[in-house]
């Protein structure tokens, strides 16, 4: 390699490694080797193979090259431009995940409709189809289709497939039915601090379940004889959480009560399929869920899983700061009322359709335009709750918003350690955010939003909350290494360009 690739390889390492939080000394350690190696290798001062290019973006769980490509993807984008027109939301990323790790209960054929392509749903269709499950895209692409073998096959798990989506952890409630020992790799997907598995292991110790960690491996051994005698009361009111209890009583033949479940929308999603495969689900939509499970499942489904909340409050918040008129299609509201009370306190000006019913027919749907609108501060701090409160993957927007309205917004990210800090990443976009503490921020608005090049947070809903403000900045901002995003969104740059953004996607090594 050219001295010049060296020191830009070396600078999307480091720029790659400072956001994730660690040190050089930290960076060498995961990769065996010395701090002044990983030293050499930021500066350009050292020649680096493709495997150790490759081993360094799996420590950093970020996609510095992408073998077989130009190089990894970056956007960019020409801000300050005024998005028009009408947008569809499209189905759920995290129900997507959830069905798919739902259909290894059923030994019969499974097809999703609509499903979200996207890097998380590739990572779990990769790591099914290693352990010898059949999935094919039919429909012109738009439809998933999933068979699955007899018997299945986890000594050839694709293991890297797996640790790069925490939705791997959802494989442990439906595996716990079909073996009495199996291994997954430690779930890996965002990074936003420690996340502790410690809910799923008691939750699924109800079932028999016994887990030991060790050497990057779940190794999980099944007791039959252990089987729930009382109401499962779940530590956290989690939704992978919920989830996975779900997938354990779907299959455990008798009746499981499990208490401060999680209500959220892919839960909710997941309780509507369990019932298409004859499992009778009482009390969706509530904290506490009466499973009536079957011991053998082998039906023909078809199911539409709804759209994503997120998404919509991701096109909701564009629409916001950049000063837009815009329609947003499809967009589930009972898991959008409480943000939609919030920004209509706050001064949005928007308006709603007769509500319909998604695919699934049960999700509220409505259409919502929104215009340019004079927002004030809330007087109250936005803070996520279960649902129905504010939804936890809906708060980096409001920074955005926040940012774009008149006044101090306290915003208070208790559930995750480190999404917090990513937030003040706007400061460089002309924001003021100020942080109070790896779980607070304080947001100053309105802003003149500035162009910019950055690297993208490694966490989703930051990176886009990032993008969005290039989106609203004078001038030409380049987002670079978008892996993240394209994790959890499908196309979304040339989607936000069929409304009027301005976003070229290139690679550069």
């Amino acid at each position: 390699m050219t001295d010049a690739y060296l020191a830009r390889i070396g600078k999307l390492i480091r720029d790659a490694r400072q956001h994730r939080g660690w040190t050089q000394a930290q960076l060498a350690d995961a990769l065996g080797t010395s701090q002044s190696a990983v030293n050499r290798i930021e500066r350009g001062n050292q020649n680096i193979s493709l495997d150790m290019i490759a081993r360094i973006g799996e420590a950093l769980d970020s996609e510095i090259v992408s073998l077989g490509y130009a190089g990894p993807m970056h956007l960019r984008v020409v801000g300050g431009r005024r998005l028009s027109g009408s947008i569809d939301v499209k189905t759920s990323k995290n129900a997507c995940v959830a069905l798919l790790c739902a259909t290894l209960l059923n030994a019969g054929r499974t097809t999703l409709r609509r499903v979200a392509r996207i890097e998380e749903v590739y990572r779990i269709l990769e790591v099914l189809g290693s352990i010898g499950v059949r999935t094919r895209w039919i429909n012109d692409g738009n439809d998933l289709e999933v068979v699955p073998p007899a018997d299945l096959d986890l000594a050839s798990m694709d293991r890297e497939a797996a640790r790069r989506t925490r939705s791997v952890i959802m494989f442990l409630g439906p595996l716990l039915h079909r073996m009495d020992q199996f291994g997954i790799p430690y779930a890996g997907g965002c990074d936003l601090g420690t996340r502790t598995v410690q809910p799923h292991m008691a939750t699924l110790r109800h079932f028999g379940l016994e887990i030991t960690a060790t050497d990057g491996t779940y190794h999980a051994h099944v007791d039959r004889e252990v089987r729930p005698t009382r109401a499962i009361v779940l530590t956290e009111r989690g939704d992978t959480v919920t989830e996975n209890a779900l997938l354990a009583a779907a299959r455990h033949d008798g009746v499981t009560v499990i208490r401060n479940a999680s209500s959220n929308y892919m839960v909710q999603d997941l309780c509507f399929f369990l019932e298409e495969l004859g499992v009778r689900v009482e009390g969706v939509g509530t904290t506490t869920l009466t499973v009536h499970g079957v011991a053998h499942i082998d039906r023909d489904v078809d199911y539409a899983p709804s759209e994503d909340p997120v998404e919509a409050m991701s096109l909701l918040a564009a629409a916001v700061v950049t000063e837009s008129e815009l329609t947003i299609r499809r967009v589930p509201v009972e898991f959008l009322e409480i943000e939609l009370a919030v920004l209509e306190e706050m001064g949005l000006d928007h308006e709603r359709s007769p509500e319909y019913r998604a695919d699934n027919g049960r999700t509220r749907l409505l259409d919502l335009t929104v215009r340019p609108s004079k927002l004030r501060a809330p007087i109250d701090k936005i803070h996520p709750m279960p649902f129905p409160g504010l939804n936890i993957d809906n708060v980096p927007f409001f920074a955005a918003i926040a940012a774009s309205a008149q006044g101090q917004t306290l915003i208070h990210d208790w559930v995750y350690d480190n999404r917090a800090i990513y937030l003040t990443d706007l400061n460089r976009l002309g924001a003021d955010v100020k942080l109070l503490d790896p779980h607070r921020v304080l947001v100053e608005g309105p802003t003149r939003w500035r162009s910019a090049e950055m690297m993208c947070p490694p966490a989703l809903r930051p990176a886009v909350v990032v993008l969005l403000a290039m989106m609203a900045a004078e001038g030409t901002s380049v987002l670079r290494n978008v892996y993240v995003i394209n994790r959890g969104y499908e196309d979304l740059a040339d989607r936000l360009n069929s409304i009027g953004a301005q976003i070229e996607i290139f690679r550069d090594i």
